[in-house]
């Protein structure tokens, strides 16, 4: 399954939407990726699922790419 995370690329700073960014990583959980992420100095806000329409939507974007850890 694909996971889109969206994340504040510095743990120590406060969150701010405009800094937000997203990656696209492989897993089988929620909890999974996190785990894979946890070692990287970042603010993860959000994990989410992606459906199969969701995904060929983000798919559609020449910046898409699935990291995989």
């Amino acid at each position: 399954m694909i996971f889109k995370v969206l994340y504040q690329p510095n743990y120590d700073e406060m969150p701010v939407r405009e800094k937000t960014e997203t990656i696209f990583i492989e897993g089988n959980s929620k909890q999974e990726v996190r785990k894979k992420l946890a070692g990287d100095n970042i603010n993860i806000e959000i994990v989410q699922p992606l459906s199969d329409a969701h995904l060929k939507y983000e798919q559609k974007s020449e910046d898409f790419k699935v990291e995989k850890r």
